[in-house]
């Protein structure tokens, strides 16, 4: 399966070229709407293919995982965090009864 952002660009060439097609023929009074609907279906597209590339841009950081992590605190830290899991340390201490 294609890109969503090649796909999204495929839609936009045919309905652009839809568009040119309508304007350089002679067609009756009803095709003054059509014409209106491709524009619209035009914007629409563009607005989701901004709105894709921005949703892209925002995901760029997350793929850094955990190096900013095992920059500040190094890879023992990691280690720290698995043996905290393993033996529940992480957790609240229990209530001690008086």
């Amino acid at each position: 399966m294609a890109k969503p952002s090649i796909e999204l660009g495929a839609l936009i060439n045919l309905i652009s070229q839809g568009e040119r097609i309508l304007a350089t023929t002679t067609l009756p009074e009803g095709s003054k709407r059509a014409h209106e609907l491709l524009r619209a279906a035009l914007a629409l597209t563009d607005d989701l293919e901004d709105q894709s590339k921005h949703t892209l841009a925002a995901s760029v950081p997350g793929r850094k995982g955990g190096s900013a992590t095992a920059e500040r605190y190094g890879s023992d830290h990691f280690r720290e965090l698995a043996v905290q899991r393993k033996s529940y340390a992480g957790r609240r201490p229990k209530k001690t009864a008086e």
